[in-house]
């Protein structure tokens, strides 16, 4: 295991996530790479009556602090090799999976809220897309 992607979106299954792969890439002795797929995009939100800038830039904010504190957690741990990346897409799932493959992850670590019954099936589960969709292991903490 060489390089490892972990998704993040600031909630409390991700954090456990991140927490999760900060330890495998120091046992491991691999990159790790936090990833935040961003939607609705900026195209998506200019498109609309309730477009607005200030709103747009504090999500934006939200999510490079969200990056930022995945990051200072490895970096405090001695994790030399950690980056942060974002990506813009309407299936967070395929965006997660199109990045790792094109990026060369060879292992992806991901959250999961852990819905059920009709709740799941409607909203469906980015970490169950994930698992079926990916060229590369799976983990998904809880």
């Amino acid at each position: 295991m060489k390089k490892i992607l972990c998704a993040t979106d600031g909630s409390h299954s991700a954090e456990k996530a991140v927490e999760f792969a900060i330890e495998l890439a120091l046992l491991a002795k691999a990159e790790l790479t936090f990833i935040h797929v961003i939607r609705p995009t900026g195209e998506d939100v200019s498109k609309t009556h309730f477009w607005d800038f200030n709103m747009l830039r504090a999500a934006d904010d939200q999510i490079q602090m969200e990056l930022q504190k995945a990051f200072d957690k490895a970096f405090q741990r001695g994790l030399g090799s950690a980056s942060c990346t974002t990506v813009q897409g309407h299936n967070t799932a395929a965006a997660i999976i199109n990045f790792a493959d094109l990026n060369e992850h060879d292992h992806v670590i991901t959250g999961s809220v852990g819905r059920t019954g009709v709740s799941k099936v409607l909203l469906g589960s980015i970490a169950e897309q994930v698992i079926s969709k990916a060229h590369c292991p799976v983990t998904v903490v809880r």
